[in-house]
């Protein structure tokens, strides 16, 4: 069986002349995709560059490597400009772009803080979520988009000639819940978890029900669950990925078999909780495999 294909979360706070090598040093590894995460702060972390200004830089400084977020949500980001963002940096990459998108967090807690307002609730959430996906979906499919919906809108946005992948870029959707499984079984090429759940102490059986979950969604929306890649964003449940490349290999192993088919870790970053030895991170590089 073949294994999953490995990615690399990139952090954005360096400076650009040092950013650019980071990418150009990831795709010389081999790791299939570099994802960056889309937020305005995180977790105190400073600088906080934006992501999607970073990944037009290093699309065009890049040539092989597919480049994403993981994830953009609509917490600070409305789907016109995100589209027209989106499909600038499809072009630029030469249709290398994935876009995970994911609900978000709490608005006054998070990114969506930033702009004020009041906190949604987890219902107001989730619609505003599936209306932002598939506002997007249209927007990025090329042509005239004119929409007025409960929370978002365009008027006459004209989006041509759309995204050099067609219909559109690849979206990889971050989901738990029933409405948000059958958001990715509809609109996504792939769908995205942490292993994080009810049964954090043991992740691989929360992502064995998730997948369960998803294959139940995609059923209900008449998809193939085949057709959707399942990535896993390791560092959030205390498992030794960068231990050795013996431990990766084994976790990869045990996730491939439960359906995983793509697995993405962080450049390791001195002082953090990603810390990690760059000799195993190295080593488990596809390159290196």
């Amino acid at each position: 069986m073949t294994g999953p294909r490995i990615g690399t979360v990139m952090w954005p706070v360096q400076s650009w002349p040092e950013t650019r090598e980071l990418w150009r040093r990831a795709e010389e590894l081999g790791f299939d995709t570099a994802w960056v995460y889309d937020h305005t702060a995180w977790r105190g972390h400073t600088p906080w560059h934006d992501a999607y200004t970073t990944l037009a830089a290093v699309a065009a400084t890049t040539a092989t490597i597919r480049l994403g977020t993981l994830v953009t949500s609509p917490n600070f980001r409305h789907p016109v400009p995100t589209a027209h963002a989106a499909k600038t940096i499809d072009d630029i990459s030469g249709g290398r772009l994935t876009l995970g998108i994911g609900s978000g967090g709490k608005s006054v807690t998070s990114d969506g803080g930033r702009l004020g307002g009041p906190e949604w609730s987890p219902a107001e959430r989730a619609a505003r979520f599936e209306e932002w996906v598939d506002l997007l979906d249209r927007l990025l499919r090329g042509g005239e988009t004119s929409y007025e919906g409960t929370y978002y809108g365009a008027r006459e946005m004209r989006t041509d000639p759309g995204c050099v992948q067609r219909p559109r870029v690849p979206f990889m959707i971050a989901a738990n819940g029933p409405r948000g499984l059958r958001l990715a079984a509809r609109q996504g090429a792939g769908w995205v978890t942490t292993g994080n759940g009810p049964q954090a102490d043991d992740p691989q059986e929360v992502v064995r029900r998730q997948i369960g979950s998803l294959e139940e969604a995609c059923a209900a929306e008449g998809r193939d669950p085949g057709e959707l890649r399942r990535l896993l964003l390791t560092g959030f449940t205390g498992e030794p990925w960068l231990e050795s490349p013996g431990a990766f290999a084994d976790l990869a192993g045990r996730y491939a078999e439960l359906g995983i088919t793509d697995i993405a870790v962080h450049w390791p970053r001195p002082g953090t909780d990603w810390d990690a030895d760059m000799k195993v991170f190295e080593a488990i590089a596809p390159a290196a495999r």
